[in-house]
């Protein structure tokens, strides 16, 4: 059984692990390219003379670099009102960045990690896998691997590099079924190739994970927190498409991602994985939004909601939570006959409607299920009201994690404020200004306004982190994975208070006695929120 502070070691190698999915790859990119000698001899750099020299995309080329300093390999000196950045190398810069050719096999390995989920692993794989693993356990020829050391540092992401597909394809496939946690098995019972599946298992065994008698396994405690925790690699894993054209994203086509249509299969993230592991971690936030839920739904009959709309329903899975919740923990679940919830999904891919409705029929649950644009509340609006008679300013309007994934508008007009957030954003390759950003997000705000003072606007959101302050916490938060998922693919996290602020200025204010940060330190990356006008 493991005592609270080995399980806190643990969580804290986690998040090494998506660390290194993120830096290995975003780092072995700009090796290649020469960017980091470059770095190197000018010493402090701005971000354009970089765009200049390397022929780069400077909105991807920013994420890049603005990963290296949340690993604490970099510094970042930004400046909002003028609108540049510049890169400086510290104390940390040269023996990381001379190291950054030990991550060769491990990034060419993820060519064959992409297609695990959907595939049992092939013969070309174990080749690849055996040959990393047999240098895995030499260290790399490395010699000063000490716990805060640069080269424990890069192990520990290379090591998350190998394991974190394996990891995801093995909870996704049933090997952390109940019945191999409990038991000891062996290779047959799970792989057609036994003898190449065992390279696996023997790998697992060497890093704590199985104790290993003649040819049967069986998890130890250590490997058990793993197993029961792959949900954890779940969404970062399921960005290893974008990760595998990050030559292209940085130097090459900013669009090679780009689908033509909402219709069409992404090309940037594995959509089913990220759902499947999203799902694991937002238990944890519901037990916020429930609270809110069942306030809301308790009050007198003439002060509730009509019902729930929710903007980026994805498969339905939080409609039916809270339909749970309203259910059977409130005043207005004993009341449903005489006052019918209304409930609405709405969602701007159509296969999320299509899933949606499914999984709501399945439940039986009635809801309307409608194609719906976050960016254009009006749009939404009309739609409900011509089509069912509801009016969107009678409903509570949730969503989870959706604001910072809209569509890119450029702001109608400046409000020549200047922002405080030191993250870094683009679209479609090209740098957009954080100034711009927050004007966006102002005026996003301001559209729902309108629709959400009455009842007010609950809101699970993600955020980015300072990135001196990532890189005096490393091993314990995800903010370096987040952030190049995210800045990668055109997605907008923003600082939680810089959030926060924005909100206010939009004049939606968050409810004091519901807002809730994860963790609750300086570098949280969750947020929930009810906004209320």
């Amino acid at each position: 059984m493991l005592i609270k502070e080995e399980k806190e070691q643990l969580r804290g190698i986690i998040f090494r692990h998506l660390d290194g999915i993120a830096t290995a790859t975003t780092a072995y990119a700009l090796h290649k390219k020469g960017v980091l000698d470059y770095l190197l001899e000018n010493k402090k750099v701005s971000l354009q003379q970089l765009v200049d020299a390397f022929k780069a995309n400077e909105g991807y080329l920013n994420v890049a670099l603005r990963v290296l300093c949340s690993q604490g390999w970099l510094t970042q000196h930004i400046d909002n009102k003028a609108d540049t950045i510049h890169y400086e190398i510290n104390a940390r810069s040269k023996t990381a960045f001379n190291l950054a050719y030990l991550y060769e096999d491990s990034v060419k390995l993820l060519a064959y990690s992409v297609t695990f989920p959907e595939e049992r692993i092939g013969s070309d794989a174990f080749i690849a896998l055996e040959r990393i693993f047999k240098r895995f356990e030499n260290k790399f020829g490395l010699t000063n691997v000490k716990d805060n050391s640069i080269e424990h540092q890069i192990l520990m992401h290379i090591e998350g590099v190998i394991i974190a597909p394996i990891i995801v394809m093995l909870g996704v496939n049933g090997l952390f079924h109940k019945y191999f946690m409990e038991a000891s098995f062996r290779a047959q019972e799970y792989h057609k190739d036994p003898e190449s599946f065992k390279k696996i298992l023997n790998f697992f065994s060497h890093l704590g994970w199985f104790k290993r008698k003649k040819d049967t396994y069986q998890f130890t405690d250590k490997g058990l927190f793993f197993a029961k925790r792959a949900s954890a690699y779940g969404v970062t894993v399921s960005y290893l498409p974008t990760f595998l054209q990050l030559d292209e994203l940085l130097f090459g086509n900013p669009l090679v991602l780009k689908t033509s249509s909402p219709e069409d299969t992404e090309k940037h993230v594995h959509r089913e994985m990220n759902v499947w592991g999203s799902g694991g971690a937002h238990s944890t936030y519901f037990k916020v939004v429930d609270a809110i839920i069942i306030e809301l739904f308790n009050r007198p009959i003439d002060e509730q909601p009509k019902g729930i709309l929710d903007m980026g329903c994805g498969n339905g899975a939080f409609i039916q939570h809270i339909f749970d919740v309203i259910e059977y923990q409130t005043l207005r679940g004993k009341l449903l006959e005489e006052h019918p919830l209304l409930l609405v999904g709405a969602d701007f891919n159509q296969a999320a409607l299509k899933v949606t409705r499914a999984n709501l029929i399945k439940a039986d649950i009635w809801a309307k299920v409608i194609w719906g644009d976050i960016g254009r509340p009006d749009f939404l609006a009309k739609d409900l009201k011509d089509d069912y008679n509801i009016d969107l300013k009678d409903l509570l309007n949730v969503r989870t994690f959706l604001d910072h994934n809209r569509i890119w508008e450029a702001p109608k007009k400046s409000s020549n404020a200047i922002s405080t957030s030191s993250g870094a954003y683009a679209y479609q390759g090209v740098r957009i200004s954080n100034n711009f950003v927050e004007d966006s997000l102002r005026e996003h705000f301001q559209k729902w306004k309108p629709y959400v003072e009455q009842f007010g606007l609950l809101i699970i959101e993600l955020h980015t982190v300072l990135p001196e302050l990532t890189a005096a916490h490393l091993g314990k938060t995800a903010a370096t994975a987040y952030d190049a998922t995210h800045g990668y693919s055109d997605q907008f996290i923003l600082e939680v208070d810089v959030f926060n602020r924005i909100a206010i200025e939009a004049r939606l204010h968050p409810d004091k006695r519901y807002y809730t940060k994860f963790p609750n330190k300086a570098y949280a990356t969750v947020s929930v929120n009810l906004l209320k006008g």
